[in-house]
C-alpha cells in the first residue's frame, strides 16, 4: 500500500493524487509481486488477496460509499485488476509493462509519452528489486 504514496509518482510524474491514482498503482505493484510468485512456481496467498480487497472496501465505505455502489466499484475493480494481472507479461525473458495498459490506466490521470516511459522504467525496477527478493 505505501508504495502507492510514494512521491515520484505525485512530483516527478505529476499524477492526480486520488483514490483512483492509488489503487491502480497499488494493483500494479500488487499484480508485479504475484506475476514473480508465479514465475518462481510459488503459489500466491489468498489471505493477502482477501485483505487487500477487503481494506480497499472499507476505504470506499469510508469514503460515503453505499452498500450498492460497493458491490458495483469492486466488481468493477476486480475487473481492473485482473486485466492488469493478465496483461503484464516476459518479452524475450525479460519483463515488459505492457505500454498499451499503462495508456488505458494513466493517460486520463496526466500520464504523458515522456512520463509513460518514466513509468514504465519504475515498474522495470520495481521487478527486477522485487525478484532479486527471497
Amino acid at each position: 500500500m505505501l508504495f502507492s504514496r510514494n512521491v515520484f509518482f505525485y512530483k516527478d510524474l505529476k499524477l492526480k493524487d486520488t483514490f483512483e491514482t492509488r489503487i491502480y498503482l497499488i494493483f500494479f505493484h500488487y499484480s508485479i509481486i504475484l506475476f514473480i510468485l508465479k514465475k518462481r512456481g510459488n503459489k500466491p496467498d489468498q489471505k493477502n488477496y482477501d485483505s487487500l480487497f477487503f481494506y480497499i472496501e472499507n476505504n470506499l465505505r469510508q469514503l460515503g460509499f453505499g452498500d450498492v455502489s460497493v458491490n458495483k466499484k469492486m466488481k468493477d475493480l476486480n475487473k481492473i485488476f485482473y486485466d492488469i494481472l493478465i496483461k503484464l507479461s516476459l518479452k524475450n525473458n525479460e519483463f515488459n509493462i505492457n505500454e498499451k495498459l499503462l495508456i488505458t490506466y494513466f493517460q486520463k490521470l496526466g500520464i504523458n509519452n515522456g512520463k509513460q516511459s518514466k513509468l514504465t522504467l519504475y515498474f522495470t525496477k520495481f521487478y527486477n528489486f522485487c525478484f532479486d527478493l527471497s
